[in-house]
């Protein structure tokens, strides 16, 4: 499926705020009192190791705030892979402009590229089983929905984006309502009926509960290989199945492997480390 972009309503609100907090009152003084006015430059932006590159969209938008006269001529596309020494981009403009947003551009693309190298890297993993990755809310604040677009752009799925989504029973919702089946039928009663409800279950007997009242999907969390197994033989169908709870790439392929549906993964968006990516000045005047 081919990836949708951001519209630029999403991405401009970070981008601006991040480029606030670099220039603060006093804009950019070194490259002010070092830089000529007039002077242009022509920069390479491009791989030094190996991965996935998203963001393209927040980087040039960086450039184009400091200065519109900046242009950014794309050599890849978001959820492109890259080897190092791949050319991303080349941009050109005013050399001030170049060097005020380079932090900022690279930030957002170094930041969100690590984010869809980890997905591709956890999707190639579990290749062969029935298993789809998605991420969870475990997001920075203030860029979630950049964050789960740069999954989308490393080959996974995106679960809720915010609380308004859908109903996910948690234990704490769980201990408050007195048991797993009567959250459950609250629920019901309270939400519209195009409204999915999923419950995380811990145990199997709160599995078979939670099967009882009828579900969408139901979290499995924390549980063993084993247990998972049974869960997925319990629920037979009858709703989405789920694993969650301290997945990573080393994890993933033995959880999929179970016959679950989904691995939920905030590892993606909470601790992903970012692909590093340069940007060298090739032609200066």
């Amino acid at each position: 499926m081919p990836l949708s972009p951001l519209p630029r309503l999403v991405i401009e609100a970070p981008v601006r705020i991040a480029l606030m907090e670099d220039l603060g009152l006093a804009g950019d003084i070194t490259s002010d009192s070092v830089i000529p006015a007039d002077h242009r430059s022509t920069v390479v932006m491009a791989a030094r190791d190996r991965g996935v590159i998203a963001g393209l969209d927040a980087a040039e938008l960086a450039f184009q705030l400091v200065d519109p006269a900046i242009v950014m001529k794309r050599q890849v596309n978001d959820g492109s892979a890259v080897n190092p020494g791949d050319i991303i981009a080349t941009i050109e403009g005013p050399s001030r402009g170049l060097l005020t947003g380079e932090r900022t551009a690279l930030n957002f693309l170094g930041h969100l590229s690590g984010i869809a190298s980890v997905t591709a890297g956890i999707v190639a993993a579990i290749a062969g089983t029935r298993a789809s990755v998605a991420c969870t809310r475990k997001t920075t604040p203030g860029l979630r929905a950049l964050e789960k677009y740069a999954v989308r752009a490393g080959g996974g799925m995106n679960h809720r984006f915010a609380l308004h989504d859908a109903v996910l029973i948690k234990d704490n919702h769980i201990a408050v309502a007195g048991s797993t089946a009567e959250a459950i039928r609250r629920a019901k009663t309270s939400v519209g009926h195009l409204v999915k409800i999923e419950v995380e279950v811990d145990t199997l007997d709160q599995l078979r509960q939670a099967m009882q009242e009828g579900i969408d999907a139901v979290l499995l969390d924390n549980m063993s290989p084993e247990m998972l197994r049974e869960a997925v033989d319990i629920v037979a169908g009858k709703a989405i199945t789920e694993a969650s709870g301290r997945i990573n790439p080393q994890t993933a392929a033995t959880i999929a492997k179970t016959g679950v549906d989904l691995i939920s993964v905030g590892w993606l968006t909470h601790s992903a480390p970012v692909l590093d990516i340069g940007l060298d000045f090739s032609h200066t005047c």
